[in-house]
């Protein structure tokens, strides 16, 4: 009889924790709820005609109130506003150059607001060695890290963290410095559109102070779980690409995040038929000439997906794992990309069990034939226990990527919703569990 005992992992779990903080704010546009449903004037151009009623020391005392208040807590503030007074000024089809400098910026001001973007949780984050591994030595590794952080109205959006991960557990967080300032679309019009949007980084802001918010319409209620991967294209390119769920509140549908800096973002929707699912997660390179991918197109097992192009996926794919253990008996899924290692691919799954309980697995597969699969975990990893088990939703340990370092995995995983955790594990001890 196999009994799995939680004191048998190979995993390694490391002090630091990260924790929803609802101090991390960044400034947001505001926009009044029931505005469309009235008749014109829109609520929106008889509050800026309200505003331009004031005289100019009225505008001025109340710039200032709002400049004591906020100015501290932002980079930029003016900036911002200047910027949020332009998109208004074309929404109500106002002169601008009738406009004065301060009321511009007022105007900007009654349409922001701020937004605690990891108030209510923080959770499902995955990891990729970081742009820049200059200067380092003993066998360390700078890592960029994506969380999924979710604030007021249950919005997801993408948050950023960087660190270094040595041998042996040498672990560090980069401190965030300074307050989070939201990514900046790249076209206004683009956002309705059923397209590719292109986002940026504010100027002077660091990767680990920036948040990607929704900014399309299938994207309204949250970017849902991004599974980062370095990917390497034929000609020897390196590209990140993170696959997301982009949900509008109605519907779901798989996405793609491209960049190569961290500073500019290319959000693009997947076609075909795959894309209606959630957990989709890329291979690292190609393999035999064509793309692939795991993900769970049935809500239960973990399909292997194949396509000749990046952005369209109209396989209903392969059947790779089924649950097959008590602990996973409810659905399986992926948590991030294939890992590949001499052995084969190193994939990490998650089960999920009684009581809805949350744990972590993996399985090896054929490095040629990625559809062989090796061997798996007959028990998890790593499960939700003691304080764990404590959360937004609780008894969940969760991941959606891990990163080799060296002979050693990294993997940062998510507690119950409201955290996140870290883990090193030895190569040669999960292989052992798998060969």
């Amino acid at each position: 009889m196999l009994i799995c005992r939680p004191d048998q992992s190979p995993l390694h779990i490391l002090d630091e924790k990260l924790n929803a903080d609802p101090s991390r704010v960044v400034l947001r546009p505001f926009h009044l709820a029931w505005q469309a449903s009235v008749s014109e004037p829109s609520r929106a151009a008889q509050l800026v005609s309200d505003i331009l009623t004031l005289d100019d020391d009225q505008a001025e005392a109340e710039l200032d109130i709002v400049w004591q208040d906020f100015s501290e807590r932002h980079w930029q503030i003016g900036r911002i506003f200047d910027q949020r007074f332009a998109e208004i000024a074309e929404d109500v089809r106002l002169a601008r150059a009738s406009v004065s400098p301060v009321k511009q910026r007022l105007i900007g001001a009654y349409f922001c607001h701020e937004y605690s973007y990891a108030a209510a949780a923080l959770m499902n984050p995955s990891v990729v060695p970081h742009p820049d591994q200059s200067g380092l030595s003993g066998g360390q590794q700078r890592f960029l890290m994506s969380l999924r952080a979710v604030g007021e109205g249950h919005i997801s959006s993408i948050a950023f963290r960087e660190g270094m991960i040595g041998p042996g557990g040498d672990f560090r967080l980069w401190p965030q410095s300074g307050p989070a300032m939201a990514a900046v679309v790249d076209d206004r019009h683009r956002m309705e559109a059923d397209e590719a949007v292109t986002v940026h980084r504010q100027p002077d802001s660091a990767i680990s102070n920036s948040v990607l918010f929704p900014v399309t319409e299938a994207q309204r209620n949250g970017l849902e779980d991004l599974r980062l991967v370095s990917f390497t294209h034929d000609d020897g390119r390196r590209e990140y690409i993170g696959t997301y769920t982009a949900y509008s509140g109605r519907a779901i549908r798989s996405e793609m995040l491209r960049t190569t800096d961290f500073a500019s973002f290319c959000l693009e929707p997947f076609t075909g038929r795959a894309a209606r699912n959630k957990g989709m997660a890329l291979f690292p390179r190609k393999i035999g000439g064509r793309y692939l991918m795991v993900g769970r197109q049935d809500g239960k097992n973990v399909t292997l997906l194949s396509s000749d192009s990046l952005t369209h996926w109209d396989d209903e794919g392969e059947l790779l794992l089924s649950p097959e253990f008590p602990w996973e008996f409810v659905q399986m899924g992926n948590c991030g990309s294939p890992i590949e290692c001499d052995e084969g691919w190193l994939l990490l799954t998650h089960g999920v069990g009684a009581m809805r309980k949350y744990s972590l697995g993996a399985a090896l597969l054929d490095r040629d034939d990625p559809s062989r699969v090796i061997g798996r975990t007959a028990c998890p990893i790593l499960t939700a226990a003691e304080s764990d088990r404590e959360g937004y939703v609780p008894n969940v340990v969760y991941s959606c990527g891990a990163m080799r370092v060296g002979d050693e995995l990294f993997i940062p995983y998510g507690i119950s919703d409201s955290a996140i955790g870290f883990a090193t594990a030895s190569l040669d001890d999960l292989l052992d569990l798998l060969l």
